[in-house]
């Protein structure tokens, strides 16, 4: 059994590893063995907090969803304007094109939130491994739903106080919320893909352009 005080630190490595494994094996490759390795703990451990694959799969997709969601509250502050928030926004739901393979994957608050990151490269592979195990599974789906109606919540609230503000013209917020957070998860599957828009380079420039209409009063 792991040692008392250790369990918030076994849950990140285990949590970090899974979605590791993901990364490089997909869902269906990743075993509990596997994870174990990654972890550099015994499969015992493993099935201690989590007591088999689907319950970790599950864990791991919410951890990765709330990881954007940390960062993004991470550094919201509230003498920012609307368009500043927004910004905070798009850059970590749909951060910019970069190659940063050196860092690894770190879900957990523990170290600190500037310890948090998920390379760009295993962001877009996770993306595709849960969103598309989501379509067929009921529980990753309801993972996803909560998730998603939480980031239209707050999406919405910044449009709301843009408006409010002055910053922006905003009909119906929660439309406005509605559609940048489509077409974000459209971009992000268009990356995966690897299909270029016809001016080429990084897609994030789409959602930029449709939030800066918001702004042009």
């Amino acid at each position: 059994m792991p040692k008392l005080g250790m369990e918030p630190i076994r849950r990140a490595e285990v949590i970090n590893a899974t979605l590791t494994c993901i990364s490089v094996h997909g869902i269906d490759g990743m075993t509990l063995d596997k994870v174990a390795e990654y972890a550099g703990c015994s499969k015992g451990v493993v099935t201690y907090y989590y007591k088999n694959k689907d319950h970790l799969t599950i864990e791991a997709f919410k951890a990765f969803l709330a990881y954007y969601g940390l960062k993004i509250e991470s550094e919201l502050e509230n003498s920012m304007t609307a368009g500043e928030m927004m910004g905070i926004v798009l850059k970590h739901i749909l951060p910019p094109a970069a190659q940063d393979t050196g860092n690894k994957i770190n879900v957990s608050q523990l170290e600190g939130m500037e310890q948090m990151n998920i390379p760009h490269e295993d962001q877009g592979r996770l993306f595709l491994q849960f969103f598309s195990k989501a379509v067929l599974d009921r529980n990753l789906q309801e993972v996803l739903s909560r998730s998603y109606k939480a980031d239209l919540q707050g999406i919405a609230k910044i449009f709301d106080y843009g408006s409010r503000m002055g910053h922006m013209s905003v009909d119906d917020p929660g439309d406005a919320a509605y559609g940048l957070l489509a077409m974000i998860v459209g971009l992000s599957f268009f990356r995966v893909a690897n299909i270029p828009t016809a001016k080429g380079g990084d897609n994030r420039y789409i959602s930029e352009e449709y939030v800066r209409r918001f702004r042009d009063i």
